[in-house]
């Protein structure tokens, strides 16, 4: 084999690496760094904090998210199915003037149950549907995650680390803002999924009383969570 036949097969196998290179760093590029970070907002940083700071690691685990569920296609919601949901968590806001635990475990169920519901992961599976939720509701998951918390811990385990009715209600409030997203229409039918377009305004609604436009009140006719700390009580 001449000398220049070897230089011109280096020559081509170099440049079929460099082409291999570059669309490997292209396939890879809209899930990393600043796209991860713009995808996945507040999630991103408590997926860096839980890595103890390390960004690289943090970006594995949340790029492994989007190649398990990224592709996931919400299902719809019949219109019966929607007022079923939306009629449960009134209930629940309602209840939480009294039992506030209470309404914190249903409200996790109410969650579990309508993200299933919607096509994510069994709620059975809770790690791996709260990945799934975090890819496509990036903004608002972290309120699933707070009320699956504050429903899980033994009532003298709440004590001890200060989880009281306050917290319940913040869980609640952020946990409301997971459920407006997937109680309304599917993209493919016409609604959308808010993310962080649509936080501003969940926001406000949380603040002025979070009731999303329905009128339901508690009773006493005041809105389910215009409550404070005298008014709730501890479970």
């Amino acid at each position: 084999m001449s000398t220049g036949l070897i230089i011109a097969l280096i020559v081509i196998a170099a440049v079929v690496i460099i082409i291999a290179a570059v669309m490997t760093l292209r396939a890879r590029g809209p899930r990393r760094g600043p796209s991860l970070r713009r995808r996945f907002g507040p999630e991103y940083d408590r997926a860096v904090a839980r890595h103890d700071g390390d960004a690289k690691a943090a970006e594995r685990e949340l790029t492994e998210r989007v190649q398990r569920h990224g592709d996931l296609r919400e299902r719809s919601l019949e219109p019966a199915q929607r007022e079923q949901y939306e009629a449960r968590w009134t209930a629940a806001q309602e209840r939480f003037v009294d039992s506030p635990r209470e309404a914190v475990a249903e409200a996790d169920r109410l969650l579990s149950e309508l993200a299933g519901a919607r096509g994510f992961p069994d709620g059975g599976q809770y790690e791996e549907q709260l990945a799934a939720l975090s890819v496509h509701h990036a903004h608002h998951v972290d309120g699933y995650r707070r009320v699956h918390r504050a429903a899980h811990l033994r009532a003298e385990d709440a004590r001890d680390g200060g989880q009281g009715t306050e917290d319940m209600r913040e869980a609640m409030v952020a946990a409301r803002a997971l459920f407006e997203e997937l109680v309304r229409p599917a993209r493919h039918d016409g609604g959308h999924t808010g993310g962080r377009h649509e936080e501003g305004r969940h926001d406000g609604h949380h603040r002025a009383g979070l009731n999303g436009g329905r009128k339901a009140q508690a009773r006493g006719g005041h809105m389910p969570w215009a409550i404070n700390r005298r008014q709730a009580k501890e479970s």
